[in-house]
């Protein structure tokens, strides 16, 4: 069975819904509709992400990569396989854009893509009463001020070693994933899906030598405040968590993983290439 979800505020999403679901019809499979969606091509359906992800086998998202974290998110800890159907201009997480909605039909209907494995983090805050679980990140958690003005401390361990005292506006650890949305805005290099490694990025850090760093995804990394500052935590960009000064945030490697649908022919080199736009010759 398919989940069928689309973001409902993207421009012509109607237009990919409607004809996506007339293509899977049209090939006699079994398909579910989110709410949202049905709605979009004036259709009924009662379900949510969470049910989708509950009963489906994979999960057709529509949108961008946005839309994808969402899906991942609001999905009540059922991990299914993602394929993104791409409306709009930049992502790295779909697989095809809206204009090749027949591929993109057939090669979930007969299986033709390949799934890549992509890290998750697992997010708890310290407690008295004990550790409180966050939800899973697959791009990146970001320790931050909010929006006050001043710069925030941040005391950072990684497998319980001090590494050092951020002075920025912020830290971000990102995932694989991650490493080409906030935390490559920020200076941070690009890695590869499968290096088994994050990446420790400060935002406009005020001492230069604050550099990113990578670290194996083996690790454990501690975040806290160095004062009595109130910090927040925001997991992929959703509504941040405040952090009271004697809490800390803790990330590891979550032992599930995310498996994304990628096109057999399209590697990671070349989705860099076409989405940040590269030139030059293969050698």
């Amino acid at each position: 069975m398919i989940g069928v979800i689309a973001h409902s505020g993207k421009e012509g999403a109607e237009i990919v819904v409607r004809a996506v679901t007339a293509e899977l019809r049209r090939l006699k499979a079994g398909f579910l509709m989110e709410k949202m969606t049905a709605s979009l091509i004036g259709e009924s359906s009662s379900l949510d992400e969470a049910t989708l992800a509950k009963d489906c086998d994979l999960l057709l998202v529509m949108g961008g990569d946005g839309s994808i974290l969402r899906t991942l998110h609001r999905s009540g800890g059922y991990i299914r396989p993602i394929f993104g159907i791409n409306i709009g201009s930049l992502g790295f997480l779909t697989c095809l854009g809206s204009g090749e909605y027949l591929r993109a039909v057939e090669s979930v209907v007969e299986g033709k893509f390949l799934l890549s494995p992509r890290s998750l983090l697992d997010v708890e805050i310290s407690s008295l009463e004990g550790n409180i679980r966050l939800e899973r990140a697959l791009n990146d958690v970001t320790i931050s001020r909010g929006e006050r003005s001043q710069l925030v401390k941040l005391h950072t361990t990684v497998d319980g070693m001090a590494l050092t005292e951020y002075h920025a506006d912020g830290l971000i650890v990102a995932t694989p994933t991650g490493s080409t949305a906030y935390s490559l805005a920020a200076g941070g290099p690009i890695l590869m899906p499968d290096s088994h490694a994050l990446v420790i990025t400060p935002i406009c850090p005020h001492v230069l030598s604050n550099r990113s760093l990578v670290i194996s995804d083996k690790s454990e990394v501690v975040i806290w405040s160095a004062g009595y500052q109130e910090i927040f935590v925001t997991i992929d960009g959703r509504t941040p968590h405040a952090l009271a000064p004697s809490q800390k945030v803790i990330l590891r490697l979550s032992p599930e993983t995310l498996p994304l649908a990628m096109m057999p022919e399209a590697t990671f080199p070349d989705i860099l290439r076409q989405k940040l736009k590269w030139t030059g010759s293969n050698i």
